[in-house]
């Protein structure tokens, strides 16, 4: 298990998604027969550890964007908590499909985006709710751009429901979609685990207090402990891929286990 929160804890932190995606599949597959609330308390106490270990790393490099990421994790708090309350009506298999379907079409929105290219908006634009930066990271790398602040608060709503149902942590939506909006990836990334750390918070206390943890307890602290030391290994890391690398990584895992989670649950369904 230690092992494993390591794996998910570089990876996860490479691509500012928190883990969480790749320990699902993991323990979907390994432990069939666990509760879809007990499945998510896991992972939600493994994404809890890793982005806050990932966002210290990130901090030491000057890549978040404090002010954008408050203001994301304000829009997320509200459908973490509903999210991880709805977890507990579902079903096992029909979990596992939502999971499955969910993954595919995350992909496939990375995808899109890689073939559009750069479509950042210019510092200087003018518009409604337009927010305007200027970062530079401690190895001097610097970026102009803005982005629609109302865009961004919509997208966090959704996505910190998303993240307390499937227990994925929302990295995987608010990469994407940071960038999509302006962000330079790596700063994308930064900021994403950043509204991790504080979001992840709020749904893994939903799950304490719903006491979806009482028997897991041993098996979540095992694999975080393991994502603490893997998330300062893909920060690290991150350092050494260009962006583009980075978003094909992401979009190709998240393919590769949301086929495999989709056929598995299907065949069974039927």
């Amino acid at each position: 298990m230690v092992l494993i929160g390591t794996l998910v804890g570089t990876f996860g932190t490479l691509i500012g998604a928190g883990g969480g995606f790749l320990l699902m599949p993991i323990l979907l597959i390994l432990y069939p027969r666990l509760p879809p609330s007990a499945v998510t308390a896991i992972s939600m106490t493994t994404v809890f550890f890793n982005s806050s270990s990932g966002s210290v790393a990130y901090a030491r490099m000057k890549r978040i964007d404090y002010k954008t990421g408050l203001i994301f994790t304000l829009a997320t708090l509200p459908g973490s908590v509903a999210g991880t309350l709805f977890t507990t009506h579902l079903d096992r298999n029909v979990f596992n499909i939502i999971f499955g379907i969910f993954m595919i079409l995350f992909s496939a929105m990375i995808i899109i985006k890689s073939k559009l290219g750069d479509q950042s908006a210019p510092y200087d634009k003018i518009g409604l709710f337009r927010s305007r930066k200027r970062l530079t990271d401690q190895f001097g790398h610097k970026a102009e751009f803005s982005f629609n602040m109302l865009t961004g608060i919509l997208i966090s709503a959704g996505v910190g429901f998303i993240s307390g149902m499937l227990g994925i942590g929302g990295g995987i939506v608010h990469v994407p979609a940071l960038v999509f909006m302006g962000f330079p990836t790596h700063f994308a990334t930064a900021t994403s685990h950043f509204v991790l750390a504080l979001s992840s918070l709020t749904s893994l206390g939903t799950h304490i207090f719903e006491g979806s943890l009482n028997e897991y307890f041993l098996m979540a602290l095992c694999i975080a402990s393991g994502a603490l030391v893997g998330a300062q290994i893909g920060a690290r890391l991150s350092n050494k891929l260009k962006g583009s690398v980075i978003m094909i990584c992401l979009a190709a895992a998240l393919a590769l286990v949301g086929v495999r989670i989709l056929y598995t649950s299907i065949v069974v369904f039927f």
